[in-house]
């Protein structure tokens, strides 16, 4: 890999689009596991002000931030919230709040919570339209042709790569590839289990125990690139500030470059069949990353490739995860909260003026699922990054570090 390129920053990368242009301008799933409230533990439902929350917690902090006056703790501050006793002390689970990572920022006022639900009151009060609208029409041609001239599925341009090294596993050793690329969980979680040799541990420990890691940090850094110039070829985009566009990559790459591999994936033999190379989940082992993420990413592929998207409705994904409103850092919230709405009714509108039959009435609901499936792991990818960063430094190239970083944008 060009090693200029691998050490661009996403700050770099963005004004070089920028001039390019100035020249040539002259709901979750039912088997899904219930996801707990990082305040009381209850049920939770979602993401709420930048944090996973159940309902009851998410009002509790909205009515806390437009208090005028302060809770106080009637003990030492240092009450444990629970669901059963969450209402006992509010200045305890206000601080609880505050702790995981919900923001004020991102509480809406009166005024903007009454327009965006006369916005939703109106588009439930419509009818299903019988074609889309010209506007519709325009922003799913733009991420078509943005799509098609940023993602090359036959892998064409990926060249001058670090070789991939299938030789060993990080630990344990299969009979051939065929049992490498098994798509039982249990053969994957056993390519994980404790050696027997602790010696072939130890011996890993002082050479490069993650013998893919060079190709895949190649691989996934080429991948960046394409999603920073799909990214800057939006219009949408490119009108935000410079600080905001990089809030907004570095919350969205991982998903957006799932869902590109999504697209070459094969669901009978659960190869990635990337034009001249192909890859399995025990390439993902190899170059360091662990079950914790790789079970339920495979499981995410099975359960996307089956829907059967077309390429309209992979390129809307695509724009619904980048203009997602709640990536940390984030200033314009009003604005991209409002695209991402638009785009949200656009491919449901898609959804239902061209696709046909009864399957179609559930592929929205289970398309938005899919999103945020890929937002649960999202975090644990970044995580499993730096720990691989940690025990194998020098290999992962300093544009997947930024991306992965939770620096604030502002130090690229």
């Amino acid at each position: 890999m060009n090693e200029a390129t691998g050490e661009q920053s996403i700050r770099e990368a963005l004004k070089r689009n920028n001039e390019e242009e100035e020249i040539l301008e002259g709901d979750t799933t039912e088997d899904e596991e219930p996801k707990a409230c990082g305040v009381c533990g209850d049920l939770a439902k979602g993401y709420h002000f930048n944090a996973l929350t159940c309902e009851g917690c998410k009002g509790f902090f909205r009515r806390a931030i437009k208090r005028s006056t302060q809770f106080r703790c009637r003990f030492q501050n240092k009450c444990n919230i629970t669901k059963n006793n969450r209402r006992s002390c509010q200045a305890c689970r206000f601080r609880k709040c505050q702790a995981i990572g919900m923001r004020q920022e991102m509480v809406m006022s009166e005024k903007e919570v009454k327009e965006r639900r006369f916005r939703i009151q109106t588009r439930k009060m419509l009818d299903v339209p019988v074609e889309l609208s010209t506007q519709q029409e325009e922003t799913i041609q733009e991420l078509l042709c943005s799509h098609h001239h940023s993602f090359d599925s036959a892998f064409y341009r990926f060249s001058g790569f670090r070789p991939m090294d299938r030789n060993v596993l990080p630990v344990g050793e299969y009979e051939s590839e065929s049992e490498n690329c098994s798509l039982s969980s249990t053969s994957l979680s056993g390519s994980f289990e404790t050696p027997e040799n602790e010696e072939h541990e130890e011996a890993g420990k002082k050479s490069s125990i993650f013998t893919a890691l060079p190709h895949v940090a190649d691989l996934t850094t080429y991948m960046i690139q394409d999603i920073i110039t799909f990214s800057k070829s939006l219009r949408d985009f490119r009108s935000l500030n410079i600080e905001d566009q990089i809030s907004l990559l570095k919350g969205a790459t991982f998903e957006i470059m799932q869902i590109r591999f999504n697209m070459v994936f094969n669901t009978k033999t659960g190869i990635w069949e990337c034009g001249h190379i192909t890859y399995c989940i025990n390439d993902a082992v190899r170059a360091g990353f662990q079950p914790l993420l790789l079970e339920p990413l495979l499981k995410f592929h099975h359960t996307l490739r089956n829907l059967g998207l077309q390429d309209e409705e992979y390129a809307l994904m695509q724009a619904m995860s980048l203009f997602s409103p709640d990536r940390p850092g984030v200033q314009q919230h009003r604005v991209i909260d409002e695209l991402h709405e638009n785009l949200a009714v656009t491919l449901k509108s898609w959804i239902d003026c061209r696709r046909t039959g009864p399957e179609k009435h559930l592929l929205y609901p289970k398309v938005m699922s899919c999103l945020t499936e890929m937002r649960t792991m999202n975090e644990e990818y970044s995580k499993q990054v730096l720990q691989i960063q940690d025990i194998q430094p020098d290999i992962i190239s300093p544009l997947i570090m930024e991306v992965v970083s939770k620096n604030p944008c502002t130090d690229f």
